[in-house]
């Protein structure tokens, strides 16, 4: 399975973080908020006119800024699914 950025998903579709290339301090934030390896991330709305994401990680949901999104990488997409059907890692 090819890697992607969080920031191509389509909403309702999800993939496991494999790695952060943001800077360290970004880094930290991140993992504080749960981004860290192998955790799976839904995204579930788009900002409009390229605003921030709207994402779900375990049982939270938060916005992430576009910029950050293109340098989280995912792996293994799962399918489209129901937002109440997500089950994190």
């Amino acid at each position: 399975m090819t890697d992607l950025k969080l920031a191509s998903l389509r909403p309702g579709e999800s993939g496991l973080i494999q790695t952060l290339a943001v800077e360290v301090l970004l880094e930290r934030r991140l993992k504080a908020l749960g981004f860290r390896p192998g955790q799976a991330v839904m995204l579930l709305r788009r900002g409009w006119m390229n605003g921030p994401l709207h994402v779900r990680i375990g049982a939270t949901e938060m916005m992430v800024r576009r910029r950050d999104a293109e340098r989280i990488v995912l792996s293994q997409p799962t399918a489209k699914t129901s937002s109440q059907g997500f089950e994190p890692a």
